[in-house]
């Protein structure tokens, strides 16, 4: 069918600076939505229904399907598919019945401002989200694009990245870019002294380290003492092992079947921002050092789910790889996840016991797979001398469900 939906992104600059095209879907509208700044930006005498947003906004995508075959313009700012409304409409409104006519993203004009090749920047939305998704990009010389909650949302970074010893980092707020009442604000973010200004606005961060400053890469292996542990933790040099086997995909889903600690699933979600991890725990006092890992290290939206697996596992969404990290002798949990696992997944366990080694040694024979012993020794003080302290040795399984498998 034609298109009766049209969405048309507009900046501060108004009606006025819109595409010849982008002004004739708005005129040719039978209902207009938006945010109340849009509705404002209409002549007063417009006398077309209009919607404002609501809160929450995903009321609105049901509203808008009822006006269907109407012609309906939404109104959004900038390019509504960089974290905007766009995306939110398309999962329930067929591309084909609507026209998008995106204006200029805040990214773009932000890089305008500053100088930035667009491409060396990383963009985050804190619009709803948790400080928390700053810190795997906390890194020396990295240039931060943040969309703002609201007008608090500046010093509440420029406090986080002190805290975190990058207080030397440039620090700038940009308010209603685009538009005539367009203002910058710069500073230090040790030295942020701002009063909050207008609830629309962008920020700008060169990240800089501080005297005490820690940053942890997005690759895996970090240092055993990044996490709060009470010993129960994949060590280090086995942990980058394991998560070279379990191989992140961007977007991929992953169980951290008797996370411990949660440094696997933590540590699979730092390698790329849209991945996801459940991690499953039965003991309370670690699932709080996980919910504690996963704040500090980046992670705050890691799954935590209370209980012992198998059972633990029914009804949970099928992941493209599992751990197996605790648990791998109780019977029916690489049952379990082997069962969900998507074709082309991979499952990966591991034991320092014999009864579990027994166990991997049955399940290599009956699927196949690769078994692999890691062994690991450290320098360690011997008196007034070191000598090499090893740590138990650790049997891994490897193994992945072909393609066209059930799952």
């Amino acid at each position: 069918m034609a298109p009766w939906l049209s969405i048309v992104g507009i900046g501060e600059d108004g009606l006025d600076a819109l595409s010849p095209a982008a002004r004739a879907l708005v005129d040719a509208a039978e209902v207009l939505v938006g945010g109340d700044r849009h509705l404002a930006m209409l002549p007063a005498d417009d006398r077309r229904e209009r919607i404002a947003w609501p809160s929450p906004l995903s009321a609105l995508v049901g509203t808008i399907a009822t006006l269907k075959p109407r012609r309906v313009c939404v109104l959004a700012t900038g390019d509504p598919f960089c974290f905007g409304i766009g995306t939110t409409l398309a999962r329930r409104i067929p591309l084909d019945e609507m026209i998008v006519l995106p204006g200029v993203s805040a990214r773009s004009l932000v890089c305008s401002r500053l100088g930035w090749p667009e491409h060396m920047t990383t963009l985050l939305t804190l619009h709803g989200r948790p400080l928390a998704l700053l810190e795997p990009h906390l890194q020396p010389g990295a240039r931060l694009i943040l969309l703002s909650e609201d007008a608090a949302t500046p010093a509440a970074v420029a406090a986080r990245l002190a805290e975190r010893g990058f207080g030397p980092s440039a620090v700038s707020v940009l308010e209603r870019l685009g538009g005539p009442a367009e203002r910058r604000l710069d500073g230090r973010a040790d030295a942020w002294n701002h009063p909050p200004g207008n609830d629309l606005n962008t920020i700008a961060v060169t990240v800089a380290a501080g005297p005490g400053a820690r940053p942890l890469a997005t690759l895996p292996g970090l240092p055993d003492d990044a996490f709060a542990h009470d010993g129960q933790i994949t060590k280090r040099e086995v942990r980058a092992m394991t998560l070279a086997a379990l191989a992140p995909h961007p977007g991929q889903l992953l169980w951290d079947v008797g996370a411990g600690c949660g440094s696997v699933a933590i540590e699979w979600m730092r390698a790329h921002a849209l991945n996801r991890a459940i991690a499953v725990e039965p003991k309370p006092a670690r699932r709080a050092m996980i919910a504690a890992n996963a704040e500090r290290l980046g992670t705050p939206t890691l799954r935590i789910l209370d209980g012992t697996a198998p059972a633990a596992l029914a009804g949970l969404e099928a992941p493209d790889a599992a751990f197996v990290g605790g648990g791998a002798s109780m019977p029916g949990v690489i049952e379990a996840c082997w069962a969900a696992l998507k074709p082309g997944g991979r499952l990966v366990a591991n034991t320092v016991t014999l009864e579990s080694e027994a166990v991997l040694l049955a399940k290599r024979a009956e699927l196949g797979g690769e078994l692999v012993r890691i062994s690991v020794e450290r320098a360690e003080p011997v008196g007034p001398f070191h000598g090499w302290r090893p740590l138990m040795p650790v049997t891994q399984w490897r193994i992945a469900k072909p393609f066209g498998a059930g799952g």
